[in-house]
């Protein structure tokens, strides 16, 4: 075989892969994009016709729905993590190294649990 066969081989061979990764996928139907055109403008995720590259929703909030807010966490509950974190020495020691206190120093935290109960037997 020639260079030309080889090409065009692997044209092939790249053209059929191609629409197979495009046909797991499936087609969208044209009531699916519709739909996914219409919720856009409803909600404002449409990029603005600017150069800042925001969406409609950033650049005008007052005039889309406000996006949903996941509930965090209570002050009592970062509270609580945090004084569970520094008694592990589960917190980062320092910007450079990335290690935490309780691989630096071993010997200030409690050594780690397992977290079912066992019992040694022999």
């Amino acid at each position: 075989m020639n260079r030309k066969h080889l090409s065009a081989i692997a044209v092939a061979l790249l053209s059929l892969s191609a629409s197979q990764v495009f046909a797991a996928d499936g087609p969208m139907t044209r009531e699916q994009v519709k739909a996914e055109l219409t919720e856009a403008i409803r909600t404002g995720n449409m990029i603005a016709n600017n150069d800042s590259g925001l969406m409609l929703n950033q650049v005008r909030p007052d005039l889309y729905p406000a996006k949903e807010q996941s509930a965090g966490k209570t002050r009592e509950q970062v509270k609580a993590e945090l004084a569970e974190a520094i008694r592990t020495g589960d917190m980062v020691a320092d910007g450079e190294s990335g290690k935490k206190l309780k691989e630096l120093y071993p010997s200030r935290y409690p050594a780690p649990t397992m977290g079912g109960s066992f019992t040694a037997t022999r």
